[in-house]
């Protein structure tokens, strides 16, 4: 047996470039780049073996650990999970900074490596700069916070450990099902110390997309569900993307006529004027599709999860309707007492159509849903048009990005009031023209997920919407994208403060208290007003800052034009919101108050809750 003599950090670098993939017959790196932000945790191990190969495997510097995460990870969700990229970080708060990054990862089923570097495994200088001494339990190490929010987790104590542990790296980082973070925490001096490795360890491997056939008795209970249906609707989720299976979706959604709703994740899966697109699905969805939800006998779930969100908390769909879930993971299709249908998206819809023969929905069904989607259509003209109040609306903004950007152009967003108007109102063609972190709608991901979604679409122009909120969590990566040349057009809404929880509490019959900055605990002279313009000035891209919606649709023209990342600042009203069409959501609120308000809300919450219980 050959071998060649490597240390653990040069072989984990050596088997990761060795790791191919083949998207639709081109084979690619599986790992396009490493993230990484160096520290003595990991600047002697892995740095030195990533400047040996960084012709093969890029190393991109960030400025902050999770934002560096957030960009990998959204370089993902835009590949479909076909291609992904590494993160590391030093021992310590660099390391633990990603953990948030990784439960962003772990909700929403992104294949991310972590290589955070971790604390002497001899234990011979503890204890060490940035080390947590855990006093009932040695073993542990700050880096065990990644168990929780890692699908997959080792600590390699010894250089041989990779033998066995980087294939079941791989095995989750490319399975359709387990699909998640990996966490392989590399202690420092471990990765410095050397191996005789087999070369046939490093050999090429070329990962390809498994793709599971239903089981023949669900599919043949799936048909029989659907034959007896007349009033369906399907639902399209992010694994219509992931499988492949837009093709599929739209012939048997324009064979059947089947009226289509998408969550956040699955919003692009048909162009938006689609005769059978009829809208988003839920809490921030559209009222067409609501509407119909409520009234259908059947629900065809495809790739989704069912968070409270798309399910309107349980409360949307009819309580009386039956539930079909296909999906590639069965830990998914069993939820909400849906009747399981276990396999991937494409095969399974193709086998569908291909045994529903001539059955069709009923003919006013099809008319209903015809009639819902231009009514639907009339009412987000309406709310994206120019207004030209004092203050212009998120939606009024979303409208002038949403005519700004070109058919093959991506938003990005993530948290805050914006997704529900995003996901109502955003209209493309594009299927991955909607790039929203919606499952753990994790404040900070915008602008570092700008980046990862324009490296892995460096045609596309990416237009990242964000509030000042959450701008002002995490923004030092509009420096990275400068530096990398990877532009982005980043447009910030200022509504002085959490303007989304403003409103919840005030729906959930709280006073305004602690979201709005007017509403907040401040010196004398109040928060400051913040020039987010000559923020990002600062950090390296053009900036300019706009009064209305008019001028708004001028500056994106010039930051189209930029070579250089381009930052457009715009008051918006923090009161005013789109509310045609969302449904129901629990948040819980308060059984016993001083204050009347929210005994009213307790009330409207209960109500809602005794539709909840019957679909439980």
């Amino acid at each position: 047996m050959k071998t060649i003599r490597l240390t653990m950090a040069q072989a984990v670098i050596k088997y990761m470039i060795a790791q191919k993939v083949d998207v639709d017959g081109e084979i690619k790196p599986l790992f396009a780049g490493m993230w990484a932000i160096f520290g003595h945790g990991n600047v002697a191990g892995l740095g030195e073996a990533l400047h040996h190969v960084r012709d093969a495997l890029p190393t991109y510097r960030a400025h902050n650990e999770q934002g560096m995460a957030h960009a990998a990870i959204a370089y993902a969700k835009t590949q479909n999970r076909r291609q992904m990229m590494a993160c590391t970080a030093s021992a310590g708060p660099g390391s633990v900074n990603m953990v948030t990054a990784a439960a962003v990862a772990h909700v929403n089923r992104i294949p991310v490596l972590f290589l955070p570097g971790d604390t002497f495994a001899t234990r011979i200088p503890d204890p060490v700069l940035q080390q947590v001494e855990n006093f009932h339990d040695y073993t542990l190490t700050s880096n065990d916070c990644f168990k929780p929010v890692s699908r997959f987790f080792d600590r390699i104590t010894r250089p041989e450990q990779l033998l066995a542990s980087l294939p079941q790296a791989l095995r989750v980082l490319t399975d359709p099902v387990e699909c998640g973070p990996v966490t392989l925490a590399l202690p420092q001096d471990v990765q410095t110390m050397a191996f005789d490795y087999p070369e046939s360890f490093f050999v090429e491997k070329i990962h390809r997309l498994r793709r599971q056939a239903p089981d023949a008795t669900e599919l043949a209970d799936a048909i029989a569900m659907i034959k007896a249906s007349k009033k369906p609707l399907l639902v399209a989720g992010g694994g219509v993307h992931y499988s492949g299976a837009l093709a599929e979706l739209d012939r048997l959604a324009s064979t059947y006529a089947l009226p289509v709703g998408e969550t956040q994740a699955g919003k692009g899966a048909l162009p938006w004027d689609h005769r059978q697109n009829i809208g988003s699905l839920g809490v921030t969805g559209a009222a067409s599709t609501n509407a119909l939800a409520a009234e259908a006998d059947l629900i065809i779930a495809v790739g989704t999860r069912l968070g409270d969100f798309a399910s309107g908390s349980r409360a949307i769909i009819d309580p009386h309707a039956k539930l079909l879930s296909i999906n590639v993971a069965s830990f998914d299709a069993i939820k909400h007492k849906g009747q399981p249908l276990v396999g991937d998206a494409r095969l399974t819809l193709a086998q569908l159509q291909d045994a529903l023969g001539d059955w069709r929905p009923d003919g006013e069904w099809i008319e209903k849903a015809e009639r819902l989607r231009a009514q639907w259509h009339k009412t987000v003209d309406n709310a994206t048009a120019d207004h030209q109040a004092d203050l212009p609306t998120d939606a009024e903004v979303v409208g002038a990005v949403n005519r700004a950007a070109g058919e093959k152009d991506i938003v990005v967003c993530a948290a805050g009031g914006l997704p529900g108007d995003l996901q109502k109102l955003w209209r493309t063609r594009y299927d991955r023209g909607y790039h929203l972190e919606y499952g753990y709608s994790c404040m900070g991901y915008e602008l570092a997920g700008g980046v990862g979604a324009k490296m892995a679409k460096p045609d596309s122009d990416v237009f990242v919407m964000v509030g000042d909120g959450s701008y002002l969590m995490l923004n030092s990566e509009i420096a990275t994208s400068v530096m990398l040349g990877q532009k982005i057009i980043i447009v910030v809404l200022d509504n002085r403060g959490f303007g989304c929880i403003h409103r919840l509490q005030q729906a959930c019959g709280g006073p305004g208290f602690n979201n709005l900055l007017d509403d907040c605990l401040t010196a004398d002279g109040g928060a400051p007003k913040i020039d987010f313009a000559a923020h990002g000035a600062a950090l390296g891209a053009k900036s300019e800052s706009v009064r209305n919606i008019k001028e708004l649709e001028a500056a994106l023209e010039r930051a189209k034009a930029s070579d250089i990342s381009y930052l457009i600042a715009i008051d918006t009203d923090p009161l005013k919101v789109t509310e045609d069409g969302g449904a129901w959501w629990d948040v819980a609120v308060a059984e016993v108050s001083e204050r009347p308000q929210v005994e009213e809300a307790r009330r409207r919450y209960e109500s809602f809750k005794a539709r909840q219980f019957k679909n439980l």
